[in-house]
Order: structure tokens, then sequence, then C-alpha cells
């Protein structure tokens, strides 16, 4: 079988294959020629350049792997072409199968209206809305007051949240129009749009379901996917605290019903909005014809494995499980981990992993990933690097398990939103299982990145420290005056404070090292450094790239990994970005206050601002996607814009794409 997919996906579908005694054949982009999934598997076949719409989207290239290698089937995973009927079409026209629904199928569910459409005649209750091929926006316009504020603008094709658009108020629906059409044209390449009436206190459930080619129909219970920011789900766990059994009994077989309507085949999802405050009523949103990012959740609380289900539902295989057979055991929970910066607003990270350490020896963790020390993260795809999903015999035991295995992991090198799970994991709503689909909104408005702890900035001086030899450890560790030991000083900037480390060794050997060890923190107000901590330390400093940093003080291990001009720190305490403090001179500073910069790798995909124009400050500039996330670069102060950029232009991290002239800075 050839699996059609990149990253963890990949990596989960080629162990079950091998479980299976199937031969795993993966596919690469140029980008991907030393990935996690193309080592896994017992063949492989290049694509292609980095761009999806040249290697994983490319059906003909697919195809043409398949036959090469002379795979029976091909395995589309989820994301790029899982949901595409022209793929199924073309792969049973090749004597090929498809590990999916009939195409049809796909045609009907892929396309939000007309799977409402379809839905409807079965009875399954659905969102008020207008939807139907072919709507202006100033039809919909004219509809919303009918329909409802607030709406949510959604397009016809695709999935995942992009160019969804919640609008409060009349006024701005047109402006939210046009940036839904672009969005919906960039990601699916159709810009069709309708109308729902946004549900109050909204609650994202969903029900996996499976079909066989017998006309034998079940489902597995619900997910429980509220947890999300800009419709992209964070947390997801199974089961679902909001459904009483009568109710989960009466989802269960509207999604069932669903999949009748299309004459679904294989593993499927079943998607429902249901009001917190009416959690009895629930309506149909979409089908997803395919594996769901989430499906491990359910997965862990029933036993069975859903690729293993949809290979033998693709053999022609009766299902070996009735309705009343599915028991839910347990509860699971899975955080999805992100190369991300949630105190940054969510902006796209990237870089090389230069450490990674999974929990995986903990009871009831699972992780599903598609990195490994090395893997190098870029702007082309996803940012989705893995999953942690964690099971328990109840809900309070899996949140903990999930906590702690977070907790316990060390990725360095790229900015992740781990410590942001673990915010959310503690918020009281959560715990409480009081949630809708705006609350991660709600809460990412106080959250922060956390400061740096004492242990975290010792870690961080300590372990750049080179401890090849004793005396190796004493030049580098110990400085001299007047011929007598004197501390060694280091400022350190993590975020946008400065600290400062004083450490003087008193005692060294090959093995160990000694210091009195004192931390300080640079007062905002008045430029003064407070004392956070100090004391003795014992350091066993074992050398490598990655170097593990062991005292009795701050505990066992901390990983430092010096990267350039900077050094990741990883602990159970969080992961921190360091580097040395500086500052800009008074000219500098201000020219550098008219820079706007690339705050990701990525693309230009629009440049709403004119090169030599006067703006005002906030002003949209430039328009910067990554990891399929636009970004708006706008003013940063009033001036004269110069414009650098183009549209279709690969941009760095830190680039500057344009820069504002005032009188201060020109």
């Amino acid at each position: 079988m050839l699996v059609a997919n990149r990253g963890e996906i990949a990596c989960r579908v080629i162990d079950t294959l091998h479980a299976m005694g199937i031969r795993a054949i993966a596919v690469y982009s140029d980008a991907d020629a030393h990935a996690r999934h193309v080592r896994a598997a017992d063949a492989a076949v290049r694509l292609g350049p980095a761009a999806a719409t040249q290697s994983y989207l490319d059906i003909d290239k697919v195809i043409a792997a398949a036959v090469a290698t002379g795979a029976d089937a091909v395995h589309p995973g989820y994301g790029f072409l899982s949901e595409n009927q022209e793929l199924a079409a073309a792969l049973e026209a090749a004597g090929l199968i498809f590990i999916g629904p009939p195409a049809a199928a796909i045609a009907t569910m892929g396309d939000k209206i007309t799977a409402r459409a379809a839905v409807s005649e079965r009875s399954v209750p659905v969102v008020p809305g207008l939807s139907r091929p072919g709507l202006t926006d100033d039809e919909l316009i004219a509809a919303a007051p009918e329909i409802g504020f607030p709406v949510l603008i959604k397009p016809s094709a695709g999935g995942g949240g992009k160019g969804m658009h919640r609008v409060d108020d009349p006024a701005d629906l047109p402006g939210a129009l046009i940036t839904a059409r672009r969005e919906a044209a960039s990601a699916f390449g159709d810009d069709t749009l309708f109308l729902e009436h946004f549900v109050a206190t909204p609650r994202h459930i969903e029900v996996q379901v499976l079909a066989d080619t017998h006309g034998n129909v079940i489902h597995l219970g619900e997910r429980e996917c509220s947890l999300q920011r800009r419709h992209q789900k964070v947390i997801e766990e199974a089961p679902s605290a909001l459904l009483t059994p009568q109710t989960r009994e009466r989802i269960g077989a509207a999604a069932c019903d669903a999949a009748r309507s299309v004459g679904y085949t294989g593993a499927g999802t079943v998607e429902f909005i249901v009001s917190a405050n009416a959690p009895d009523d629930f309506f149909f949103m979409e089908m997803n014809t395919r594996l769901q990012v989430e499906h491990p959740v359910t997965e862990l609380v029933t036993g069975i494995d859903l690729v293993e289900q949809q290979v033998r539902i693709a053999r022609g295989e009766v299902l070996a499980i009735s309705q009343d057979e599915v028991v839910l055991n347990g509860h699971a929970v899975e955080a999805r981990v992100y190369a991300e910066d949630p105190a940054m607003g969510f902006l796209p990270t990237g870089g090389t992993v230069r450490a990674l350490d999974w929990p995986t020896r903990r009871p009831g963790v699972r992780i599903d990933s598609g990195i490994d020390e090395g893997s190098v993260i870029g702007s082309d795809y996803d940012p989705m690097l893995a999953k942690v999903i964690c099971h328990g015999s109840d809900r309070d035991e899996a949140l903990d398990r999930l906590d702690e295995a977070l907790a316990a992991t060390v990725l360095a090198g790229v900015g992740t939103n781990i410590d942001f799970c673990r915010y959310v994991l503690a918020q009281p709503q959560v715990r409480q299982a009081e949630l809708d689909t705006q609350l991660l909104d709600r809460l990412v408005v106080d959250y922060t990145a956390p400061a740096p702890t004492p242990a975290a900035l010792i870690a961080g001086t300590l372990g750049d420290l080179d401890l090849g030899s004793a005396d190796d450890l004493w030049s580098s560790a110990v400085g001299f005056r007047n011929g007598a030991p004197a501390p060694i000083v280091q400022r350190l900037r993590c975020g946008d404070d400065t600290y400062t480390v004083s450490s003087l060794v008193t005692a060294s050997d090959p093995q160990a090292l000694t210091a009195q060890v004192t931390v300080t923190a640079q007062s905002a107000d008045d430029g003064d450094d407070e004392p956070l901590w100090s004391g003795p330390v014992q350091l066993d400093h074992r050398g490598g790239p990655a170097m593990t940093v062991r005292t009795s003080t701050i505990g066992e291990p901390w990983v430092v990994v010096p990267e350039r001009s900077r050094r990741w720190v990883c602990g159970e305490d969080g992961t921190w970005v360091m580097e040395p403090a500086r500052t800009l001179s008074a000219g500098s500073a201000a020219a550098a206050a008219g820079d706007v910069r690339s705050p990701m790798p990525g693309t230009v995909v629009a440049v709403p601002g004119t090169d030599g124009s006067t703006v005002t400050a906030g002003e949209p500039l430039v328009v910067v996607e990554a990891m399929k996330m636009e970004h708006t670069l706008t003013a940063p102060v009033a001036g004269i814009a110069a414009i650098t950029v183009t549209v279709g232009q690969k941009v760095d991290a830190q680039q500057v794409l344009a820069q504002v002239q005032t009188d201060e800075n020109e």
C-alpha cells in the first residue's frame, strides 16, 4: 500500500500496515527527503519539489508512484488528497484501491451545500442558514439579517477552519466575505461560500462511523472537539462530558443516517454543533470523508484500530464489530503539538529539532509523531508536529496524565504551543468540562509566555560552559581578578525580559562543578536588578550538541541546546529560548522602529500597501502566508512606506519586507 501523505499521519498508517503484514510505500517531496515517514517505509518515491501542488497534491505523480512500486492500494491519510474525489476516481480507473469512500460520497459531502441537502433528506437536523451553489456576496449580505447575526461565513469546499469567519456586525460582512473568498480560493481552489447562523455557546461534537460495503453502519461514540482556536482544533477528548447516554445514542444514530445518505463506506466522521445551553439539540455541520487527526482518542477508549478497519473494509470484509459490541472504556485526551508561538499571536515558527524526548514510558501515554532529532520544520506544510494522547480510567486522570506528559516532553530548536496546552488544561472551565468553541479565543487574551524560572536561567548559563576537561572547565568557568577567582557574569534575554546570572566556581573536576550562583531580574521601572535566587549549585554536565545539565538545585534533567547566538533550555518547568542581552543605540533604535519584518518564514500573498505612499500607524502593508495561515503586517509608525517585496516572493523570518520612514529615522 502506498501512503500518500507525510508527517505523523504517514508514520501512524505505516505502523498499522506493518502490523498487518502489508508492505508500506512512502512518497516525499524534496523538503521531506530525510523525513521520518520516509525512513519508516519499506520503499519511498520522490514526487517533486517542496511545493505541495508539485508533489503531494499531484494526482498523476501519486498514481505513477503507486503503479511503479506495485502497490495494490493508496491510503491518503488526512489533508492533501484525502477528500479529493478526482483521486478516488483516478485510482479506480488505474485499477487501484482507494482507502476511503466512493468518489460520489466524497463529492457530495465535500461540498457543504450538497451535504446539508443530502442529510436533510434523512431528517438529520441542520443549522439554519442559506446554502446553495453560486451565491454572490450581495445575496449573502441580503440574507444575513433573516438568518440572524452573528452569522458564520463558511466555504463550501475544504475544512480545517480555513476561510471561516464569524461576523457580529452587519457592517463587517462585506469585508469578511472578500477575505473568506480569497482564503477559500487559495486553500481549496473554490471560493463558493454560504452562511449559517452562529449557534450560541457552541460545542463541537463529532461522531466516528464505520461503514462496510455490505450495508452495515456503526458508530464508535463521539469526540469533544470544542477546544479550538480560529476553528482549528487544539485539544480533543472522548467521550464528551456533555452528552447523556440517551443523547449519545440519538446523535450516533443521526451520524449513521448521514453516512447512509451518501452510500458511505470506510471510516468517516460526522460533525455536529451543539449548544452548551441545550445539549439535547444537535445540528449537522459537515462530514469528513477520511480519518480525522483526533482519531487516536476514539481508538484508546474503544480498543479499535481505525486504520486496520479502513483496510479491512477496502478489502471487502464484513464489519466484525456490531453496534452492541462497541464499549467506551475510560477517557482519552489529545493535545496537538504545533510549531507556533502562542505568546506572539500563534505565529508559525520553524527551525531544526535539536533535541527531542517524548514521555513514552509513562502509563497511558501514546505519541503520534512525524519528527526526530534533526528534522527541519519549514513553512511549506501544516504546522502540526505531533500529538500527545493520554488515556485514563476517568476524565480527571486522563487530563492529569496529559499535563504530566506535556511537562515531561523535551522539544528544543522549534517554538511550540506545549506550554499553552498546559495553560489550557489548568483552567477551571476545562477541568469542569464547561467548554465551547470560543473558550480558547477568550483564554488566549490572558495568556503570556511564562517567565523563565531561576532553575532554567542557571541551566542556560552553566550549560554553556565547556566541560571537555578539567582544564577547559576551569578556563571557561572561572574569571580571574588580581590572580584570584572572580564571578563570571552573564546577562540573558528571554522574550522582553533581561536577567543576570553570576556564577563563582568554588570547586571543579572533570565530572563535576560546584558554584555559588546568584540570579537577578532587571526591573522594568528603574533598570535595577532585583534578586530572584541565590545558592550553591553542583553541576554534572554531559557534553554533546544537546547538553544535559543535572544539579542538586534545579533537578534533573535539563537539556540545554546552544544554537548560534541563543540557547534552548528545556525541562519539566517549560521550554525557553535565551539569548545574550544587547541594546540598540539611539540611532539604530529609531531606524529599526520603522522596519516591517516578517515574524516567520513564508510567502508574500498580497501587498495592500503602495511603495512611496503616506501611511498611518496600523495600516496594512504586506500579507504573508505560512503553514496555511495568512498574517497581515501593518505600518508600525506613520510616515512614508518603502515596500521591498512582491506577491509570490519567499521571505525569511525577521526579513525586512517594508520600512516606514519618519523624520526620526530617515
